[in-house]
């Protein structure tokens, strides 16, 4: 074995603990989600018998393979209960104490007027006095009347023989059969027998025969008292027992079979190419339960191993596309904590509409996910993300046998795909429209292709419009988060930066108006080049924007801030000067920091001199010291610019720059000014980790070009006696 196949071994080992390290903890966010997306759906993704929905058409026999029930819903068995319980007959108690309670009353009664009848003093007040005692109160006419031997001999005659006669056969009180209809139980002893409510006598009834063998109704005095003695002796023979009734009733609702079918082993359930209905609907829910509860009880070790691989070999695809065609995505993995996150909220959302009754998969937030990966990152891998999220979902038992997954594909790829660069609120009415079409289109040809009624279509559609409204808005208000989670911004948040009514735009404007007027330059040149090379135009101008804003800190110091004839460096050592130029770059930084910058941003300030020497007081060190100054202290500290946007910025800064101190800027003179800056910034390495072409170094240099000769087009002189200014103008 020679050195270098040693040397090849002995590598090995080290590259492979690096290779872990980097696609490990990737693949445990992997495992991780599918034990969470287990963890909601706990019941096995890959069932035998699919739950079809009613209209569809099935596509296999399924035979149950052994019996079980069908339940009722509690709604069901509530109602069947409660129709059940109202078909028990009221039971009711014949209580023959209740006819001696009244007999003796009426006995007791009857002496004490009788003895007070006989007083010689007042036999009316002392009437009055007797009845009161008995709980009865008389006026004085009527005292009187019972004062009369007569009267009140056949009065209190008539009253006994309305007891005797009628309450003896059992009368209930007044109300007590109101809500009685047909048959009630009534209780004698501990007999029991069936009679019609309308043959039970009530007070009401009573009181009517009564008049019959009134001793005299033309006296309204005698009448009087007649109802009243009648009213206040009267106890019910007949009451209701409340509780014996209830008894029966719940002994009743006990009796209701909880199941609404039962279905045999070898039963068939539905054909191939039969159209479910609810019944069939209902026993393939009740089987679905069923093959569940049993295999929870039988190797669950084994099953739920097997669904968290069902759903980690799902979750993998969307690993792999990633991987191979969004690297930069794969290596950060914050980044993909996002993908996770998205998906773990559709996945929530898809559990509360799982638990619903029925189903509606047209309400599964996926569209969450699509708006916020597509506007973070591109709508490609948003929509094969929510492929993924739809097949795992789709895939779960709960959704088997539904259209969720035709459903979640038309209306998440609808949703990545409509949202593009974010730059306007009123984009959101687009994708909800978008959205809600979509789903108004697969309620369509789901219900053609089923067959299904158009009130059926119509809530499907509604339920995907509810969706599309509510999935928007809530990943409206879930971008910002994930924005500061991932580090990307949107433009929704460069267009609020780009407000030139901003704190440091405000200062650079009035501190620093010779940079503020060089950065509004760099901005305007920066767009353009982006915009032609495909790059983020918008990132670019907002960064522009900021590039400078260390130079708040010192204005004076730069050239473009100083008064003609009047420049601070000359009373300064080379070094020093060197120093507070360099230290823009730190300063603004500080800045960004404090006002909150977005981290994009950032990069400008860092990246937009990347590594370049500071030439003109290095130059001046070498010709003022004798010993050869440090370069590292006439150099930025950089880094070089990582992104077309910052490296764009990078070659308008210098371009502007210097196009500044030509004299006669003809075109022919910014193009060799512009392509001998950017030549020198590429001998220099500057572009060197720029993802920038040849290319497009060309087409920016002409971008430049262009609008710099626009910048500086030469105007007419305008003749002096007609108020105008010529190239020779003099103040008088």
């Amino acid at each position: 074995m020679n050195l270098a196949e040693q040397g090849e071994r002995a590598s090995e080992p080290p590259l492979r603990r690096a290779r872990l390290q980097f696609h490990g903890p990737r693949i445990a966010l992997a495992l991780g989600l599918a034990v969470f997306t287990y963890l909601l759906f706990p019941a096995s993704p890959a069932v035998d018998f699919p739950v079809y929905e009613v209209g569809s058409v099935a596509s296999d026999n399924v035979i149950a393979p052994f019996a079980f029930s069908v339940p009722k819903t509690e709604s069901e068995l509530t109602k069947e209960r409660d129709a059940a319980a109202a078909t028990v007959e009221p039971v009711f108690d014949y209580v023959p104490a209740a006819l001696d309670s009244t007999r003796r009353q009426f006995a007791t009664l009857t002496q004490a007027i009788d003895a007070a009848a006989t007083d010689p003093r007042n036999p009316v007040l002392a009437i009055q006095q007797a009845s009161a005692a008995q709980g009865i109160t008389l006026t004085a006419p009527e005292a009187a009347y019972l004062a009369q031997v007569r009267k009140r001999s056949a009065l209190f005659s008539a009253v006994q023989r309305v007891f005797e006669r009628w309450l003896v056969s059992g009368v209930a009180s007044r109300g007590s059969l109101d809500n009685v209809r047909g048959d009630l139980i009534l209780r004698i002893g501990k007999d029991e027998r069936r009679v019609s409510s309308d043959s039970v006598q009530t007070f009401s009834m009573l009181v009517s025969r009564a008049r019959l063998i009134h001793p005299d109704p033309t006296s309204v005095v005698g009448d009087g008292i007649y109802s009243r003695l009648l009213g206040a002796l009267f106890h019910p023979t007949i009451i209701p027992d409340g509780a014996a009734t209830e008894l029966r009733r719940d002994d009743i609702r006990r009796s209701v079979p909880t199941a609404k079918y039962e279905v045999r082993v070898g039963e068939k359930i539905i054909g191939a190419n039969e159209v479910v209905g609810r019944e069939e609907h209902d026993k393939l829910r009740a089987l679905h339960d069923a093959v569940d509860q049993r295999r929870a009880t039988e190797r669950a070790a084994r099953r739920v191993i097997g669904a968290i691989m069902f759903n980690a070999l799902i979750i993998s695809l969307l690993g792999l596309t990633v991987l191979i065609f969004r690297p930069a995505v794969y290596r950060n993995l914050r980044w993909l904590l996002m993908f996770a996150l998205a998906t773990m909220v559709v996945l929530v959302g898809a559990t509360i509409i799982g638990h619903a009754r029925p189903v509606h998969p047209e309400l599964i937030p996926v569209t969450i996910a699509a708006v916020v990966l597509s506007a973070l990152f591109d709508q490609r891998i948003s929509m094969i993300a929510v492929m993924v999220i739809a097949t795992l979902i789709g895939g779960q038992s709960v959704f088997r046998g539904t259209n969720a997954l035709f459903i979640n594909l038309v209306g998440g790829a609808v949703a990545a795909f409509s949202v593009r660069v974010v730059t306007r609120r009123n984009q959101t009415y687009l994708w909800i429209f978008a959205v809600a079409a979509a789903y108004l289109t697969t309620a369509i040809a789901i219900g053609l292709t089923l067959d299904l009624p158009g009130h059926d279509i119509f809530i499907s559609a509604g339920y995907g419009a509810l969706n599309a409204v509510v999935s928007v808005l809530l990943a409206l208000l879930l971008l910002p988060v994930a924005e500061s989670f991932t580090g990307i911004e949107t433009d929704l948040t460069l267009l609020e930066w780009s407000d030139l009514n901003r704190p440091l735009m405000q200062r650079l404007s009035l501190e620093a108006p010779g940079t503020y007027a060089h950065t509004i330059a760099i901005a305007n040149l920066a767009e353009a080049a982006a915009r032609a090379i495909g790059a983020n135009a918008l990132l670019a101008r907002v960064g522009a924007y900021y590039h400078d804003i260390g130079k708040i800190a010192r204005p004076q110091y730069f050239v473009e801030n100083q008064a003609k004839g009047r420049n601070p460096h000359d009373k300064l050592k080379p070094g020093t000067s060197a120093q507070i130029i360099r230290n823009h770059v730190r300063e603004g930084l500080e800045m960004a920091e404090e006002h909150k910058l977005p981290r994009a941003l950032r990069a400008f300030i860092t990246e937009h001199h990347g590594t370049g020497s500071i030439a003109y007081f290095l130059e001046k060190a070498k010709e003022r010291d004798a010993t050869a100054p440090d370069p590292g202290d006439y150099t930025y500290p950089g880094p070089l610019p990582q992104t077309a946007e910052t490296a764009v910025v990078m070659l308008a800064d210098g371009v502007e720059a210097a196009t500044r101190v030509l004299g006669d800027p003809t075109p022919a003179k910014i193009r060799d000014v512009v392509g001998h800056i950017v030549k020198q910034r590429i001998e220099q390495g500057q572009l060197r980790e720029a993802p920038l072409t040849l290319k497009q170094i060309d087409i920016v240099k002409e971008e430049f070009v262009r609008v710099l000769s626009g910048m500086y087009h030469n105007r007419i002189d305008y003749p002096t006696s007609s108020g105008g200014v010529t190239s020779e103008f003099a103040s008088v």
